[in-house]
């Protein structure tokens, strides 16, 4: 039976690439709603064989062997085969171009690349960055650890900056003019920022832009997978 995948352009089913028919079992190590929803959704949209670990977060911490899946500590670890992976915007690059064509990547030659490779970056760099520290001074800091006014400050960072974004952003996508894993990368720092408590910094364009993502198929089987992982 031919596996078939949403074309990222049209939404309609189309065969998936060879290469992704035949790909390995991935694994993937996931905390609720943390930055590996990235590599969990990406692998949604490709439409890949997984298995999906979530664990409890911060699992350097509450998950015993954690430093043996991975010596950082920390979540995304994806293993493909041999190959590990533990950045959350790496994952859907690599997943798009190992196990592509797929036009959820932007190639070289096609205008949208430079926004492409931008945006995906940006994400968590620009955009997801500000709010760990938001949250390190305002919930995970121990009482006499937190600091308000840092954290008020990294909050105010992340809206100047999402701002600023969404002035570079296309139409209705962060480039190329479609669904890409750049609207991956960028949608879960919106969707971060909605879940916790920094709603005032994000702007109704931005909201209907994360709503439109959040009807994709894929983003809603990822967010089923990790309430009851297989």
């Amino acid at each position: 039976m031919v596996a078939l995948v949403p074309s990222a352009k049209t939404g309609r089913l189309r065969p998936a690439p060879c290469r992704a028919i035949l790909a390995p079992m991935l694994t993937l190590y996931h905390c609720h709603n943390a930055r590996s929803f990235r590599a969990l959704w990406a692998i949604e949209e490709m439409g890949l064989p997984y298995d999906l670990h979530v664990l409890p977060f911060p699992p350097r911490k509450r998950h015993e062997g954690m430093h043996a899946i991975n010596p950082l500590g920390t979540i995304p670890v994806l293993y493909d085969g041999d190959a590990m992976l533990t950045e959350s915007v790496a994952i859907p690059h690599y997943l798009a171009t190992r196990y592509g064509p797929t036009d959820l990547a932007v190639a070289p030659d096609e205008p949208g690349y430079a926004a492409y490779l931008n945006f995906l970056v940006m994400g968590e760099a620009t955009l997801t960055f500000p709010q760990t520290i938001h949250l390190r001074y305002s919930v995970f800091a121990r009482g006499d650890e937190r600091r308000p006014e840092i954290a008020r400050d990294y909050a105010e960072w992340f809206g100047s900056r999402l701002r600023n974004a969404e002035t570079l952003m296309g139409a209705d996508y962060a480039a190329a003019g479609r669904f890409t894993m750049a609207d991956i990368s960028v949608g879960y720092a919106i969707m971060l920022a909605l879940s916790v408590g920094l709603d005032e910094f994000v702007s109704g364009a931005m909201r209907a832009y994360f709503a439109r993502l959040g009807q994709r198929p894929a983003f809603q089987r990822a967010i089923a997978a990790q309430e009851s992982p297989a």
